[in-house]
């Protein structure tokens, strides 16, 4: 379900009308954001109830009382209604690399970053519950995305690693590093997934994960702790 919407527009919910200070401009986007949100909801509802393979624009657009062209507007692929927080998930890594603390390694940083997401049950992180999760799962074409989400971070993040450690355009030492490390990310992403599917709740997915992240992390600490 999307959150593009934002917090404090300024048009009046109640009357739709323009308060005096408000430009047009202020009002088109607002009402972009108010289309862009609804027709999300209402794909989001239809692909939990039928399945995403299942459900076509057509009934999406009819839900949200669009045209086909306006759905197709916001949202270029059918997918992106479903995995809509992926610009968040695939610059995350790299964000947290580019503005960790002075003179923490980019190792601690990814390393207290996942598990504060852990203890906030972050669904960005993974923590985005059953029936979400089923729909990605039984689902060729949401599965394939979201495996080309995790090789997108990975190469976001390598370009995070070089620019913080200088490196060469040739230097291999960044993209060996984000593989390692977003390779743990992804193990840890399905492992919250495979807890979700077996019934366990999101504090007790939590519980867990705390313990084995840290284990994760840990056997690459002899190689990246002190990188960079």
């Amino acid at each position: 379900m999307s959150t593009d919407a934002g917090p404090g527009t300024s048009r009046s919910p109640a009357s739709g009308t323009r308060r005096p200070h408000e430009p047009a401009t202020g009002l088109r986007e607002t009402k972009k954001r108010e289309t862009r949100q609804l027709i999300s909801d209402h794909a989001t509802r239809l692909f939990l109830q039928q399945g995403f393979e299942a459900t076509t624009l057509a009934e999406i657009a009819d839900a949200a009382r669009v045209a086909k062209k306006t759905v197709t507007n916001y949202f270029p692929r059918k997918e992106d209604m479903a995995l809509d927080h992926q610009d968040e998930f695939v610059a995350g890594l790299a964000r947290t690399v580019s503005g960790r603390e002075p003179g923490e390694s980019p190792f601690a940083a990814l390393r207290r970053a996942f598990l504060s997401a852990v203890a906030a049950q972050d669904p960005v992180a993974g923590f985005a519950g059953p029936e979400f999760i089923r729909m990605i799962v039984e689902s060729p074409t949401l599965s394939a995305c979201l495996r080309g989400l995790h090789d997108q971070r990975e190469e976001a993040l390598a370009a995070a690693l070089a620019e913080a450690t200088g490196a060469s355009a040739g230097d291999i030492t960044p993209r060996a590093a984000a593989a390692l490390l977003g390779g743990v990310h992804r193990v840890l992403f399905q492992r919250i997934q495979e807890l979700t599917l077996a019934g366990r709740t999101n504090p007790e997915i939590a519980a867990v994960l705390e313990g084995e992240a840290v284990r994760a992390f840990d056997l690459l600490a002899p190689a990246l702790a002190d990188y960079s």
